[in-house]
């Protein structure tokens, strides 16, 4: 199950490498798409939870 994370984590992080200079709410909206946890995209873009939470409320 944690390989299943990882590789989720993984594959979320490689969709939004190319997109670095778009705002954080534009890759909050990219990472949505994986259906993830807004503790799991603050993870992958190395960002505080409140921050993840605030982009999606814009």
């Amino acid at each position: 199950m944690k390989a299943d994370s990882s590789v989720r984590l993984m594959l979320a992080y490689l969709c939004v490498l190319n997109q670095i200079t778009a705002s954080l709410q534009v890759q909050v909206e990219i990472l949505d798409r994986f259906e993830l946890t807004d503790e799991e995209i603050a993870k992958v873009l190395a960002r505080p939870v409140e921050a993840i939470k605030k982009a999606r409320a814009a």
